[in-house]
């Protein structure tokens, strides 16, 4: 009768052990053990060495990749991948399975883009006059005008924003610093909140954003975004969708590609092709609805 292959888990953890890798890697290896035996017990196959299929395999990694970010579905292959060759090792399995099994490829995602619905709903909550909002929606139009990552905005200071130039410094990955602009409205919230930031109790830090403990981190922002997504009856809105947005309503308005790659901080085309896909689907819809033949005959 061919083995269980749960009964095998303890014996290759303690191979990894002898091999050397670390906690952490005997963990993520080890996870794959216990995930596809019980993918097989929902199929009502016994989760038995001999299911170490080809097919089975294929098929178990497709169902992952449907619900699971494409890292996990990875680590899940690497770990029943070395599991199955330590397999064949041990003279459990004649051959391994997963051999020229090629891992998981990435799949376009649908950028995610808020719409003015959305942002109109957000910023209607973020009206008032208190510290909190006046921080709240300067802290929105400047993630939609600049398309910072949450990151950069917290890096702001005071001294590097010019109200009147509309414009700021911002540090970014690998402390490359640049400019980027943002327009009127978005100028008279910093200059709201700034007003009465100027008597707050931490005004002497050099962080532009504030909170009742110190600057504002990006834990704190992201908390901040999720509280007021609530009270706008949103969902869960990532302060990188900001960053999306800010990407395709630059293209959507004819920007040059060079331009959106200097204001946004990248030093690939990789991410410019990411984050400008839903306005190049955009334009491409508009432009085959503009040149139906078959509305013209």
């Amino acid at each position: 009768m061919a083995a269980r292959i749960e009964d095998l888990h303890a014996s290759f953890d303690r191979e990894l052990r002898a091999e050397g890798r670390s906690p952490a890697t005997i963990r993520l290896y080890g996870q794959s053990i216990p995930v596809y035996s019980r993918w097989l017990e929902r199929r009502n196959r016994p989760a038995t060495v001999d299911e170490l299929t080809r097919p089975a395999i294929r098929a178990w990694l497709a169902e992952l990749s449907d619900s699971l970010e494409l890292n996990t579905v990875r680590t899940r292959y690497r770990g029943l991948h070395r599991f199955c060759r330590w397999l064949v090792d041990e003279e459990e399995l004649d051959h391994n399975p997963m051999e020229k099994l090629s891992p998981p490829t990435p799949r376009p995602k649908p950028v995610p883009v808020l719409t003015d619905a959305d942002l109109a709903a957000l910023l209607k909550v973020c009206t008032g006059k208190d510290f909190n909002h006046r921080r709240d929606e300067a802290m929105v139009r400047v993630l939609l005008d600049c398309g910072l990552r949450v990151s950069e905005l917290c890096g702001l200071t005071v001294s590097t924003v010019d109200l009147d130039a509309g414009s700021a410094i911002v540090k970014g990955k690998g402390s490359k610093i640049r400019a980027v602009y943002f327009g009127a409205r978005t100028a008279r919230a910093l200059d709201r909140y700034l007003r009465l930031r100027s008597g707050h109790r931490w005004a002497h830090l050099d962080a532009l954003f504030l909170t009742q403990r110190g600057a504002l981190s990006p834990d704190g922002a992201r908390e901040r975004l999720n509280v007021r997504c609530g009270e706008a009856g949103l969902d869960h809105v990532h302060p990188h969708q900001f960053r999306h947005t800010f990407a395709h309503d630059f293209l959507m308005a004819g920007g040059q590609e060079r331009d959106l790659k200097r204001l946004a901080g990248w030093s690939s085309d990789v991410m410019l092709e990411r984050y400008g896909a839903s306005a190049a689907d955009a334009r491409a819809k508009a432009a085959a609805q503009r040149l139906n033949r078959g509305d013209r005959v």
